[in-house]
């Protein structure tokens, strides 16, 4: 844990009066509205970046936005795959509520697991327009809105990004795509790029392309006279499959058989070039805000939507994608608001997806609506204060086909739990002394475990969809 006194020794005189200053106005919400820049990659590991111990994968840009802000050691995403994650950051509320997105969408809609095949039998699998989402409650409150990305949140058209409050909205729909022909994955193989709803082509590599969108919609909106606060979300689509170098382009698509689409399976060297081409298109992002003189007043965060698949980095964490051990859902975060947030500072704290959307919406003034409250917490007022957020439990669940994987985290002790058919394994760690997972704990506590699945089965019940 760290206290604000903490803050205040690592802050030149002038850098902690500005601190001081900020203080008032993120707690009173006394100050204008900041800029929101939410940045999101895709698979990647919680030690796939320089600044959480990379050696081999050079990431400047995120190196330095870590620098000069908050770099949060014990976050996770909501989901141990993207579209749940996804579907928890723009709501702010556990996924579950939704229905039908706790494993990824299938390529072209398909659902994978009973709920979400029900769904997608009649043409409702995604995050429906009667959810409250972030940039809708921004769009509302005045807020300038875009979105360049990745969506995977739903194939048809009910599900767009525009009826969730983006505009404009370039993006692709589903999992994975060619990086430079922009098509998904095999089987189909189908062209998925899409701008404001309708299919569009364009040459270059899918990262340089949201990058390049990104830059063009920040130069020109800080332009307009009488230029409204913005909030640009930026899903990226590395470094999942199909694992491409920027420098690997060739004149067709990526065979249906080509190793590359495997998940998991990456060339080394093809991995730590997707993702140091993510960091450089990061790097001309934030260069824009600078060059517009946006820079000061613009709260920037970077992110990952699951842990990292067996081509991540080996970070000591227990095992990859899709499962709720550590390596499946701890990911990297930063966060930095010049002037208002500390530099340069770890938070030690869980914290998870949900969170951001809180904290944004709460630095932008704007609520969750009656009927729809917010899930996480605020923690970039924690991270501000140096203090230790609220004590609370944390929950996961993630299905896919027979198998349903749960965890529980309340304080150090996690319970993890995997069902796949008739066969049940169940673990019980303490985080503090065995962040590696390695240590079963369940015959040696077995008042904490129970006390953990009683937890487990009340949040079930809360969180059960109504649809």
């Amino acid at each position: 844990m760290f206290r604000l006194a903490t803050i205040r020794r690592q802050l030149p005189l002038v850098s902690f009066l500005a601190l001081s200053v900020a203080v008032v106005g993120i707690q009173g919400f006394a100050a204008s509205p900041p800029n929101v820049v939410l940045i999101l990659a895709d698979d990647l590991g919680w030690g796939d970046l320089g600044c959480y111990g990379a050696k081999d994968i050079r990431t400047p840009h995120l190196d330095r936005l870590a620098r000069e802000g908050v770099r949060f050691t014990q976050f996770y995403a909501n989901g141990p795959e993207c579209s749940p994650t996804r579907a928890a950051l723009l709501t702010g509320r556990y996924h579950q509520r939704v229905g039908g997105l706790e494993c990824a969408i299938g390529i072209s809609g398909v659902g994978r697991y009973d709920d979400a095949i029900r769904l997608a039998a009649t043409h409702d699998l995604g995050l429906p327009a009667s959810e409250a989402t972030l940039p809708r409650l921004l769009q509302d409150a005045g807020y300038a809105t875009a979105l360049s990305g990745k969506w995977h949140l739903g194939y048809e058209d009910k599900f767009s990004p525009l009826r969730h409050g983006f505009d404009p909205a370039f993006y692709c729909l589903g999992g994975g795509m060619d990086y430079f022909h922009h098509r998904e994955d095999p089987p189909t193989r189908s062209p998925v790029l899409r701008l404001n709803g309708a299919a569009v082509r364009r040459r270059g590599y899918a990262t340089d392309l949201f990058a390049d969108e990104a830059v063009r919609w920040i130069q020109t909106n800080t332009a307009r006279a009488g230029a409204k606060p913005f909030f640009l979300y930026l899903p990226f689509t590395a470094p999942h499959s199909p694992y491409q170098a920027p420098d690997e382009e060739q004149s067709a698509p990526l065979p249906a058989d080509s190793p590359r689409w495997q998940q998991g399976k990456a060339p080394p060297q093809v991995y730590a070039a997707m993702i140091e081409r993510m960091d450089e298109a990061i790097g001309r992002v934030l260069k824009a805000l600078e060059g517009t003189g946006q820079a000061t007043n613009t709260l920037v965060i970077f992110a990952s939507d699951n842990g990292g698949t067996a081509s991540a980095r080996s970070c000591g964490l227990r095992d990859i994608k899709s499962s709720t051990f550590e390596g499946g859902i701890r990911v990297p975060c930063i966060a930095r608001w010049s002037g208002v947030l500390p530099a340069g500072v770890e938070y030690l704290h869980p914290a998870a997806t949900f969170d951001l959307t809180v904290s944004i919406a709460h630095a932008a003034g704007v609520k969750a609506p009656a009927g729809q409250p917010f899930d996480g917490i605020d923690i970039l007022r924690s991270a501000l204060r140096g203090e230790a957020p609220p004590a609370r439990t944390l929950f996961w669940r993630g299905r896919r086909g027979q198998r349903t994987w749960h965890a529980v985290r309340e304080g150090a002790l996690k319970l993890v739990a995997r069902a796949d058919g008739a066969r049940r394994e169940e673990y019980l760690f303490d985080l503090a002394l065995d962040p590696g997972e390695q240590t079963n704990l369940l015959s040696e506590r077995p008042a904490d475990a129970t006390r953990l699945r009683t937890a487990l089965a009340l949040w079930e019940v809360d969180v059960k969809p109504g649809r």
